[in-house]
């Protein structure tokens, strides 16, 4: 029996799985992100792959390929991330490290193409040409397949949709420093920015909600307590939620224009815990925005073990990468 491993790593947390040659997780651990220097990842994931052998009782000469999916901007032939999101990190490398400790092939990918890879083969995918997934988390982002064919561009990074601009007055500042873009008003980071808009234009309603019991300031808000607000019946609360679906149909109707898919699916934290307020609202409000026929939208059965799917898939070989390694 061979094994592969399979890693997601995150700004908060990494994990890895260790997978058998079906596709079935038999092991797996999670860690901090490593923040100190750009080498300390690649060893912290070098250690838990060994953790996972070892306690399996898998010689790493079974272990037949390792994928990765991760936060970015980042390039895929080199396999390095560039710069990664909310880390205090640049040019960390991560292929060559793996395929020099364990001499097996090692595929670098963004987080939200390896899930979209995950989706195609393993989750609500498997019978669909023209795909994608899109996280709603602490960012958004997405992963894409057109006519079969999974979408990378020059360096990897042909799927950050989070950062197309859906409000051209750029009233909020995104995360990356740019005005107006998607992941600044409806993603786990960027609602709270969007309350703070909405709070300077109806000081009373929010002066009167029960957000105003937990801050006077609603940038220290979090998206759990906005989404616990409305699901309390909160009209503040409510108010924002309806404004952030708005956002999010007017981006997913980008992409249902841009690409034509026959499914979208969504993970991440903010879309998985609100299906009723995140993901059904969007549904309903696509119509409105969208010239091409609205393709199917559900949440992913995968869950938040989509991306690591996709790893694994990408390990399997079951993805054959398009790039020349640099």
């Amino acid at each position: 029996m061979k094994y592969v491993a399979g890693v997601d790593i995150g700004a908060t947390y990494t994990r890895v799985v260790l997978a058998d040659e079906d596709a079935s997780i038999v092991d797996r651990v999670k860690f901090g992100t490593p923040r100190e220097d750009r080498l300390a990842l690649p060893s912290a994931i070098v250690r838990a792959i060994r953790e996972l052998l070892d306690r399996q009782g898998v010689h790493e000469e079974k272990l037949k390929g390792i994928g990765v999916g991760s936060i970015g901007p980042l390039n895929v032939k080199s396999g390095v991330i560039i710069k990664a999101a909310n880390l205090p990190l640049e040019n960390v490398p991560i292929v060559e490290p793996l395929e020099r400790t364990f001499g097996v092939p090692t595929f670098l990918v963004n987080d939200c193409v390896a899930a979209a890879i995950g989706e195609r083969f393993f989750g609500a995918g498997r019978e669909h040409e023209n795909l994608v997934y899109i996280t709603i988390s602490t960012g958004i982002g997405g992963g894409v397949y057109v006519d079969g064919h999974l979408l990378l561009g020059k360096d990897g990074n042909a799927h950050e949709i989070g950062h197309m601009v859906i409000d051209s007055e750029g009233r909020i500042v995104c995360g990356c420093g740019r005005r107006g873009h998607w992941e600044a008003y409806s993603s786990g980071s960027g609602i709270p920015k969007l309350a703070n808009l909405i709070a300077k234009n109806t000081p009373t309603l929010f002066t009167d909600s029960l957000l105003a019991d937990k801050t006077s300031n609603p940038l220290t808000l979090s998206s759990k307590d906005i989404y616990e607000a409305a699901k309390a019946g909160d009209k503040f609360a409510d108010l924002i939620v309806k404004e952030a679906s708005k956002y999010n149909a007017i981006g997913v109707a980008n992409v249902v224009n841009v690409y034509d898919p026959s499914l979208i699916t969504f993970g991440g934290s903010v879309a998985l815990n609100n299906v009723d307020l995140v993901v059904d609202p969007i549904s309903k409000l696509l119509p409105n925005y969208v010239i091409n026929r609205v393709p199917e939208i559900k949440v992913t059965p995968l869950g938040e073990d989509v991306g690591l799917y996709g790893a694994i898939a990408l390990a399997l070989g079951l993805e054959q990468l398009s790039v020349k390694r640099a």
